[in-house]
């Protein structure tokens, strides 16, 4: 066994997401979760400034006796995580493998779309990864940079006209191109999960990132013993964070949540 934690962090609240099916699938493990609430969204950000801010957040995770980097957000597993990876002795596991190895797997006709933030499109890793995992797979891309805020600000449920509107926009292209499998390429977008679906149909199987990175990340670790407990940091306002947080995790958060000064790191 090995008790050492487990560190995971976004630029913001998504990653939640990720730890939720964490809870579900690695109850014993322990979990250390940094949302870098005070520099989200991370999708619009030059990739300098990304891996820049995936240096401190890593380090920040590593001053724990950590076993391994989850890395909770689309836009750091496409743009910094290989460079950083290779820079530090503890292994990181991103979402973008795990959610193509599925993907390929899952879809019939061959033709996939992907749906992310504006530095996750723009990278073009969901199409190189897709195609080493299927060469002859058909990918269609579409950033979709309002759904982030939308999300932070409650606008999830079907029926609410405001996400309904803003996810036909996006997704009507996609939908023309006759896709029968959609990445949901940020750990914000299950939280729109019912409203995608409904907009795609049935026939349109989706795939959540950050719980295909938590079902890869139990398949690569040494699992701990007894009851695993969860500790969260941000860097803005843990209370604002407390607030939203039981959106994603679909439970509110008991214990405090630390606040960091993450350009110290």
């Amino acid at each position: 066994m090995d008790n050492r934690p487990i560190g995971v962090f976004d630029s913001g609240m998504g990653g939640l997401t990720t730890v939720r099916r964490m809870h579900e699938i690695m109850p014993h493990e322990n979990i250390i979760y940094f949302g870098d609430t005070g520099r989200v969204p991370y999708g619009t950000r030059s990739p300098d400034a990304i891996l820049h801010y995936t240096r401190q957040d890593v380090a920040f995770l590593r001053s724990f006796d950590i076993k391994a980097i989850v890395v909770a957000c689309n836009t750091v597993s496409a743009v910094a995580l290989e460079t950083v990876a290779s820079e530090i002795d503890v292994p990181m596991f991103g979402v973008v493998w795990p959610a193509c190895r599925k993907a390929a797997e899952t879809t019939r006709t061959g033709r996939i779309g992907v749906i992310g933030t504006a530095a996750t499109v723009r990278s073009g890793v969901y199409e190189r990864m897709l195609q080493r995992a299927r060469p002859e797979l058909e990918i269609f891309t579409k950033a979709c940079p309002l759904f982030v805020p939308l999300v932070e600000n409650g606008r999830v449920q079907p029926g609410d006209i405001v996400i309904e509107t803003v996810v036909a926009e996006y997704l009507e292209e996609l939908k023309q191109k006759g896709i029968d499998t959609l990445i949901l390429g940020c750990t914000h977008y299950p939280l729109l999960h019912d409203v995608i679906a409904a907009y795609m149909g049935p026939e349109v199987r989706l795939i959540d990132s950050g719980a295909e990175v938590a079902d890869f990340a139990r398949r690569m670790l040494i699992p701990a013993q007894g009851q695993g407990k969860t500790r969260y940091f941000v860097s803005d306002d843990p209370e604002c964070f407390r607030s939203l947080a039981g959106l994603f995790l679909h439970g509110e958060i008991a214990d405090e949540v630390g606040r960091v000064d993450i350009a110290k790191y």
